[in-house]
């Protein structure tokens, strides 16, 4: 059966599209170095903003079961228009770690939320059993969004001759997003119990019911393996991916070509050419994984082999990085893009077959906790590294506890992927 082309399904590709609009996106080390911040610095700026995610990630989950998931996206898109304007019109670093928070804000309410939604309208029209193929393909959308926004990108630093006004641009897409969550239809807000009383009652009562859901959710030792393999991998993929870019300014530096054009004129082209196609492979990969499950033995075996295979990747990137082979260490990063966008579709169909349809974006929004929480700790242990012994020795040694952590987060061959569908 193929995947009906509808009205919500171009809405939902066209969400991704411009949620990825993110211009600052394969310049955001190279931004905070222009600024002079270390990567201690900087890996603490990260971290604010997956604390205060973490803090966030339940009361807004909360928020989008209880009282409705276009009001939580609606949220999610102000906050991130304010943070883009704290970005670019002040750089502080106290200045930077408010925008962190107010970036946390929009990425606690967003994150899981619009999953759900796409969950909830795929339940309604009877699509459950395509749940992963679908959500590749607005994950492709995505991930395409990000190979355009790369392009214009390079366009912006290179007018410009800096990478602070990537911010100020990144605000144009996310106007047209929060107009987007304005057309969406209700139904998608979902199941919202009913609760009657005070303001200060009701929100008593629908917090006691989502309480009483994530306790569910915990009674199963597979559901709390699927979450720790799903969080462990991408906190580990977020606090180490954007190295990438200090490794290709440094290649881009040492090539001889483009020499008329000022350093970040020459790092901007390469830096965004390459991001450019990254995003048109990881693309192609988050579309392919709904036909990469089914080839393989079952959809467990395929989670834990690219769990494997992705702190493999990592584990040669470091290694390259530090003997400065800096060609092979891009050529691992990228195959770990590719790896990551084909494991996020696999995880999310595994996860939400363990979890109540009612209370997806809680469910969801306790999976993206452990990995803020595990991103929050990596991140200025990977800057500290990086700024004593650089950043090919931080990877390496990331990447070493990334795959100690395998066998406590492997989940279990119960069933095939064609007994599953």
């Amino acid at each position: 059966m193929e995947i009906p082309r509808d009205r919500m399904y171009l809405k939902f590709r066209l969400y991704g599209f411009l949620k990825n609009q993110r211009f600052f996106d394969p310049f955001i080390i190279l931004f905070f170095r222009e600024m002079g911040m270390s990567f201690l610095d900087i890996g603490f700026l990260f971290s604010i903003r997956e604390i205060s995610t973490n803090i966030l990630e339940i009361p807004t989950g909360i928020m989008a079961d209880s009282y409705g998931r276009r009001k939580s996206m609606i949220a999610a898109f102000s906050s991130y228009l304010v943070a883009f304007a704290l970005f670019y019109a002040l750089p502080n670093f106290y200045i930077y770690a408010l925008a962190m928070v107010l970036f946390a804000a929009g990425e606690a309410f967003r994150s899981g939320t619009h999953k759900a939604m796409i969950l909830e309208y795929l339940r309604r029209k009877g699509l459950e059993h395509m749940k992963v193929e679908y959500y590749g393909h607005t994950r492709a959308a995505s991930q395409f969004g990000s190979a355009v926004s790369s392009l214009i990108a390079i366009a912006i630093v290179f007018y410009y001759g800096s990478y602070r006004p990537v911010f100020l641009l990144s605000m144009v897409p996310y106007v047209l997003g929060l107009l987007l969550m304005l057309s969406y239809p209700k139904y998608l807000d979902g199941d919202i119990a009913e609760a009657k009383g005070r303001w200060s009652e009701r929100m008593k009562r629908r917090f006691a019911y989502t309480v009483r859901d994530f306790r569910a959710m915990f009674v199963s030792r597979e559901t709390l393996r699927a979450l720790s393999n799903s969080s462990v991998f991408d906190g580990f993929f977020k606090a180490s991916k954007d190295y990438l870019q200090p490794i290709l300014k440094a290649q881009a530096i040492s090539l001889p070509i483009l020499l008329y054009f000022s350093g970040e004129q020459r790092t901007a082209v390469i830096v965004g050419l390459v991001y450019f196609f990254l995003y048109l492979m990881t693309s192609m990969a988050s579309r392919s994984a709904g036909k990469f499950a089914e080839g393989m033995r079952s959809l467990t075996y395929a989670i834990n082999a690219t769990y494997f295979l992705g702190a493999t990747l990592l584990l040669v990137s470091g290694i390259s990085a530090a003997l400065n082979i800096y060609y092979l260490a891009i050529a691992s990063f990228l195959g770990l893009y590719v790896v990551q966008n084909l494991r996020r579709p696999m995880n999310v169909g595994y996860i939400s077959e363990n979890i109540p349809h009612r209370t997806m974006a809680s469910g969801l929004s306790v999976e993206s906790q452990m990995k803020t929480i595990i991103m929050a700790v990596m991140a200025p242990v990977i800057g500290h590294l990086a700024d004593i012994y650089g950043v090919g020795v931080a990877l390496t040694v990331v990447s070493i506890g990334f795959l100690l952590l395998f066998p406590i987060t492997r989940v279990s061959e119960r069933r095939t992927w064609t007994e599953r569908t």
